[in-house]
């Protein structure tokens, strides 16, 4: 698979990429250099590493905040 380097070095990953490691806009890569290779892979945070979906729980939290405000 083959990708374009545009100015200021920006590439495109490719969708089936990104579906299959779940890459979203705003995800975090690592980037490292292993002999002449560029390596990317998605950071993992500690809420991801235990299977807590970052998205759902700030939705679930504003949600929450919203309620204790009424009361």
């Amino acid at each position: 698979m083959e990708v374009k380097v545009y100015k200021r070095g920006i590439i495109v990953i490719p969708s089936e990429v990104r579906k299959k490691l779940n890459i979203q806009e705003g995800s975090i890569l690592e980037v490292q250099i292993i002999g002449d290779k560029i390596v990317l892979q998605p950071k993992m945070s500690l809420l991801n590493a235990h299977g807590i979906d970052e998205k759902e729980l700030g939705l679930r939290l504003i949600k929450e905040l919203e309620e204790e405000k009424r009361d």
